[in-house]
């Protein structure tokens, strides 16, 4: 038995037992996450969804698909898979207009559909420096499509109304 004195010994190997038995806790928790998915959906579950959703709830579904699919055309750059990498911008923009055309026809999500397009567009700006020049102009296009999404949700927000 470890002696509580005023060396501080017993109080430290008590604090590192502790953070031991916090960490295998942690890890045995965390098996059967990533054993069955971890609750994070597919891209191939979350389009389902999409399907399924209301108008209203569509945006941030589509906008969660956008941006898995910009990490996912990130790891194929890199793995230098350019046909995949090249489907997979193309659905980035391609739900990033799809939650557009639902927030501005439910009214709902524009604000977070916007920032979140806006978030999007620095990210692939910031990836066009460092990838090589002939992949630029696929980049550029799809930062080219997601400002005119980004235009067309700041133009639905700030509508001017026919009060008069």
């Amino acid at each position: 038995m470890t002696k509580l004195g005023t060396d501080g010994v017993g109080m430290e190997r008590s604090g590192l037992w502790r953070i031991a038995v916090v960490g295998l806790m942690l890890s045995v928790l965390a098996v059967p996450f990533t054993l069955y998915g971890g609750g994070e959906p597919s891209i191939e579950e979350l389009k389902d969804r999409v399907a399924k959703a209301s108008i209203a709830d569509r945006p941030p579904l589509c906008i969660r698909i956008s941006e898995r699919q910009l990490a996912a055309a990130n790891r194929l750059y890199v793995a230098g898979d350019v046909e995949k990498w090249q489907a997979a911008l193309a659905e980035v923009a391609a739900y990033a207009e799809l939650a557009r055309d639902y927030a501005i026809q439910s009214h709902k999500h524009e604000k977070q559909s916007e920032i979140a397009i806006r978030k999007m567009a620095r990210k692939l700006a910031d990836l066009k420096h460092t990838v090589a020049h002939e992949d630029q102009k696929q980049i550029q296009d799809t930062i080219d499509r997601l400002e005119r999404v980004r235009d067309d949700l700041l133009a639905a927000m700030f509508r001017k109304s026919d009060h008069k």
